[in-house]
């Protein structure tokens, strides 16, 4: 499964600023580049923070204005949230105005793994760093919804040969593969239960599949079977090993 990789689907050329970028210039960056968010970097290429548009929005919102009545403790019942928003008000750089730690993803994670990531921190972008920790990329959603553009045939040529033929060493034909719209089926009859299950969950995490229609069959009812020994091995004890 070759496509699945973050560095297969970021941008390698990173619109990014430094701690010391000054606030407008920053403004700059993203309103030329037509961008919503940047990522902020050291003198080593090392990801410090991220920076978006939001962040710029509310050190304007939090710019007081100099007609307002003085408030003589203006953020003595601020929760921690509300405190690190109030600080950005008078912040004049990236750095202090940037959110930290960064989130991130690595060239060599997943796609499903970045997609998982996005979602559970609500971010649109994620700075991509190789095995050295230096940013070398950028993907966002756009990015990688682009899986889920995958022609059909595409799909079900990488389910046969590498599932079926590969991983569990069927002779081509064995099963019957069909993909429409990115939605595959698999039908036919296998020796165990474990192969249609490792089948279907290494179906699902081929990059632009939908969903997977189990339709197999199986003699024997293996799952709850414990070896005596070291009976398992290769592709099939570490896929068993993730159902």
């Amino acid at each position: 499964m070759k496509h699945n990789k973050v560095g297969s689907v970021m941008a390698t050329e990173v619109v990014r600023a430094t701690y010391d970028t000054p606030f407008k210039e920053v403004a700059h960056l993203l309103a030329d580049h037509r961008i919503s968010g940047l990522p902020v970097v050291d003198e080593d290429d090392k990801v410090i923070g991220v920076l978006s548009e939001t962040d710029l929005m509310i050190r304007q919102a939090r710019t007081r204005d100099p007609y307002a009545p003085h408030r003589r403790f203006p953020f003595a019942r601020l929760t921690r949230g509300a405190r690190k928003e109030a600080a950005k008000a008078g912040a004049r750089t990236a750095g202090q105005l940037m959110t930290a730690p960064p989130v991130t993803v690595h060239a060599d994670d997943t796609i499903a793994e970045a997609a998982r990531t996005m979602t559970q921190h609500r971010v649109e972008r994620l700075p991509v760093l190789d095995e050295e920790e230096r940013l070398v990329g950028i993907v966002t959603r756009r990015d990688l919804l682009q899986v889920f553009l995958r022609p059909d045939g595409e799909i079900r040529d990488e389910v046969i040969k590498e599932v079926l033929e590969r991983a569990l060493w069927l002779a081509p034909r064995t099963i019957e593969v069909s993909v429409v719209e990115g939605v595959v089926t698999l039908a036919g009859h296998m020796e165990r239960k474990t192969e249609t299950e490792i089948a279907v969950a290494m179906t699902r995490r081929i990059d632009g599949v939908v969903a997977v229609v189990d339709e197999l069959s199986y003699r024997l009812d293996d799952a709850r079977l414990q070896p005596e020994g070291p009976a398992l091995h290769g592709v099939t004890e570490d896929w068993l090993r993730r159902l």
